[in-house]
């Protein structure tokens, strides 16, 4: 008879370690002790003897004084290796290249996370007015070009349960509202791409496409243009870039072997073709 499951037991100092970790890189710059102990809830002497511990592993840094504390350069090591193992930044480097060479603006590939997105690769804007963006950078999924192809990807069930109940503005243009977002995701999928209309930045305007590999699609790519550079036309002919891009990913994707042709479509693709 096989053994029964272990329930799962979180290691407590475990926790606290990744805690610790994901507020220094949320809240950035330096802080103190009493600060972090304040915003974690973890008792003084044991938080303390962690941030040792983190600053002699390379994880968190201190100040000259020993009583400041944040993000340590081992974090930005162990954070680029994700990065470069990464088999999708791999596969659509070439691509990204080609498309910023076509399109001369800004391109970003991204991942979803939860309801946020995180870049993974970024390709910058020959132009002076241009998008600067870094790689690791997160913003919510429903503000984005790139999360809202990817967030299309779900069912308006998958999405009721996904989606926070609030739904924060970055712009006067971020929709907020869920039933409102809902209904721009059902025109996502019909359109067969994504559209940022100012609702991350003002002045810019964001078209994005999601890429499906094996499964559901985690990964977009999109082009961000400033608002002055921007019309129908324009748009049309940045939105078919962005498909031929896409599709020279998915044909390195076949390329590694055998997928079936489905698995590579999107939601919007296998409903009827935009």
């Amino acid at each position: 008879m096989p053994e029964p499951e272990l329930a799962h037991q979180p290691v407590k100092s475990a926790a606290r370690t990744v805690q610790l970790l994901e507020h220094l890189a949320r809240a950035g710059g330096m802080h103190s002790l009493r600060d972090l102990q304040v915003a974690l809830g973890h008792p003084k002497s044991s938080l303390h003897a962690l941030l040792r511990t983190l600053v002699e592993a390379g994880w968190v840094e201190s100040d000259q004084t020993g009583t400041l504390y944040g993000m340590g350069l081992r974090a930005l090591l162990v954070g680029m290796s994700y990065i470069d193992g990464d088999e999708t930044v791999a596969l659509a480097s070439s691509s990204l290249t080609w498309l910023a060479t076509e399109t001369s603006e800004t391109i970003h590939l991204a991942r979803l996370d939860g309801t946020d997105v995180v870049y993974l690769a970024t390709r910058d804007s020959t132009h002076e007015l241009r998008v600067v963006s870094r790689i690791g950078h997160r913003l919510p999924a429903h503000s984005t070009a790139l999360g809202k192809a990817l967030l299309a990807e779900r069912s308006d069930e998958e999405l009721k349960a996904l989606l926070p109940k609030r739904l924060d503005a970055l712009t006067p243009h971020t929709i907020t509202d869920r039933a409102k977002l809902l209904a721009d995701l059902a025109e996502t999928r019909e359109r067969g791409y994504a559209i940022d209309r100012q609702e991350n930045t003002l002045g810019l305007r964001c078209v994005g496409v999601a890429i499906s590999r094996h499964g559901p699609a985690r990964d977009a790519i999109s082009c961000s243009v400033p608002l002055a550079r921007l019309d129908g036309e324009r748009e049309t002919e940045l939105v078919r870039l962005l498909r031929a891009a896409r599709e020279r990913i998915t044909r390195e994707s076949w390329s590694l072997g055998p997928v079936r042709a489905e698995e590579h479509l999107t939601l919007g693709e296998r409903g009827g073709r935009a």
